[in-house]
């Protein structure tokens, strides 16, 4: 009878624990079967596959995302790099005075108020933005105030803490640790992180974490980025400096509320008083370093910055970059990341004067790519702004009509052949046909960092995140474009239009984000690191198989 009952009992829970992998497919299959095994109960089921529509599209992304036949094995990034201090928005506002007003976006900030109205301004609308601080002593006072707060304190390679003015403070090994992303105890009222700032800093820390990579980075690097930076990015001595600049980033979750205004989208404020990088002083240390170093890909970003500085300047750095631009040995691709402007004078002049022709890719989201259109009078430039999710076939118009306008084309000494998009809730890759392969990969690749990073998870946890991307859309508006409907079991669209393929997929958007702030550099480095570009360079074998 013992007997007979010990194995009813054994049978009752085998089939219980076979109903947790029917009816909970997502839970952790490390869970389910350590819970088998320990039960002795035989080999562990394999659970069915993945039945929400997050499960399937990720699973989708997975089975597509192959490496490329010959990959990148040095590559050289620059010339903008800084010290980004993570800390909440409404706080620091808060504790400085400040109550929400009218909203009001402002091209530089001269004051506190300036910066109040222009965060409500962008918090709003659940947007990112970039501004350039001009007063030095409020920005300064800015920045004190934040190290005030109590028991504030950065985090250095989870092994020590730092407040803003490099204090050290004991490391708590109570604290829980995520990665570095979130710091938090229960006597923390306001609290604040270091990380590796910057566009190139940050791509450059992102291509470092594949062990096979040798990644250069020309930037300002003063003592407490360079101890954040990666072991395999590699710093010439021209670079290091005795100060780091500062860039103060004030994030919202989605659904925070400061008085009347309510974010629909967690995401982040970025300013800065940051005159090293608004002169692109790294400009010559990098294009000099690219003799020595022999890079395969190069990844230019920081011409954002130089909206603090005079007109003067700016004509004279863009003069200047052209020519270093075509000092790179032709065949390598250079790759040139965008980020949130207001100057149209001087988008303008990246766009006509020889940038955007030197280049070979751009990579930029919503707000840059309607700024770019707007200032060059491109598709769609009459819209203000996007009415929520930008819509896909705008968007592909505009894509369409850089390549074609500004693109390479046997009538047009241009390199330009690939742009790849992002905003929220879907990415698009657009290439001209006959440059670059493994395109499919390279997008979908983009997107799934984007879901993993903003939840600091190793892979996609598809409780944690939502598919928000539009269940249908139109190609195009300029021309008779197709509707499409998504599927997220095959995530990846892809159409053409004159010799040009776009690449759509989807976004698994992270319900409850750890970080938001260098979403837009992870993409665009993941997607070039999956990307196999073809013709002369490929041909004499100099990329690694």
């Amino acid at each position: 009878m013992a007997l007979w009952r010990g194995s009813a009992c054994a049978g009752f829970l085998a089939l219980a624990v076979g109903c947790l992998f029917l009816l909970e497919p997502e839970l952790p299959g490390s869970a389910l079967r350590s819970l088998w095994s320990s039960l002795r109960l035989g080999p562990a089921p394999v659970p069915p596959g993945p039945v929400s529509p997050e499960g399937r599209l990720a699973a989708a992304w997975d089975a597509l995302i192959v490496q490329p036949a010959r990959r990148w094995r040095r590559v050289a990034v620059g010339v903008n790099a800084c010290v980004d201090v993570v800390l909440s928005g409404v706080k620091l506002l808060q504790a400085l005075g400040l109550s929400p007003g009218n909203g009001r976006d402002h091209a530089i900030l001269h004051s506190k108020n300036d910066l109040e109205e222009a965060f409500v301004h962008f918090m709003g609308k659940g947007a990112a933005a970039e501004r350039f601080f001009s007063d030095k002593e409020s920005f300064h006072d800015i920045v004190h105030a934040a190290s005030e707060f109590p028991d504030a304190q950065v985090c250095l390679l989870h092994q020590r803490c730092i407040d803003i003015v490099g204090k050290e403070a004991p490391f708590s090994s109570t604290w829980p640790q995520d990665g570095g992303d979130r710091w938090k105890s229960s006597s923390t009222v306001f609290s604040f992180l270091h990380y590796v700032g910057g566009n190139a800093a940050l791509i450059g820390q992102k291509f470092a974490a594949n062990s096979d990579l040798k990644v250069l980075l020309c930037g300002p690097v003063g003592p407490k980025l360079h101890e954040l930076l990666d072991d395999n990015v590699f710093v010439p001595p021209e670079s290091l400096q005795e100060v780091d600049e500062f860039h103060l980033i004030l994030e919202y979750q989605a659904g925070e509320e400061w008085g009347p205004y309510k974010a629909p989208h967690a995401n982040r404020f970025i300013f800065s008083h940051d005159l090293s990088n608004g002169a692109m002083s790294m400009l010559e240390v990098f294009v000099s370093s690219l003799e020595e170093f022999q890079p395969d890909l190069v990844v230019l970003s920081g011409l954002h910055m130089m909206e603090g500085q005079s007109k003067e300047l700016q004509r004279k750095r863009l003069l200047e970059l052209v020519t270093s631009i075509s000092d790179i040995p032709a065949g390598i691709p250079v790759h040139l990341e965008l980020a949130s402007m207001t100057d149209r004078e001087l988008m303008s002049s990246i766009v006509h004067q020889q940038v955007f022709p030197a280049v070979t890719s751009l990579g930029l989201n919503e707000q840059e790519l309607l700024f770019l259109s707007q200032s060059a009078s491109g598709p769609h430039s009459s819209l203000s702004s996007w009415d929520g999710v930008p819509d896909v076939g705008m968007v592909s118009d505009i894509l369409f009509w850089i390549l074609k306008e500004h693109g390479m084309s046997k009538s047009r000494a241009s390199d330009l052949t690939r742009i790849h998009f992002h905003t929220l809730v879907y990415h698009i890759l657009a290439t001209v046909d006959g440059h670059w392969a493994n395109q499919l990969a390279a997008v979908a690749a983009g997107a799934r960092v984007a879901g993993t990073q903003a939840c600091a998870t190793e892979s996609i946890d598809a409780s944690r995140v939502s598919l928000k991307a539009p269940h249908e859309f139109m190609t195009s508006y300029s021309e008779a474009g197709s509707r499409v409907v998504l599927n997220p079991s095959t995530p990846v669209v892809e159409w053409r239009r004159e010799g040009i393929s776009f690449h759509f997929t989807a976004v698994l958007v992270c319900k409850e984000p750890i970080r938001t702030v260098g979403l837009g550099d992870a993409i665009s480095a993941e997607g070039l690191f999956y990307s196999e570009v073809m013709g002369s360079l490929s041909e004499r074998g100099e990329l690694a198989n």
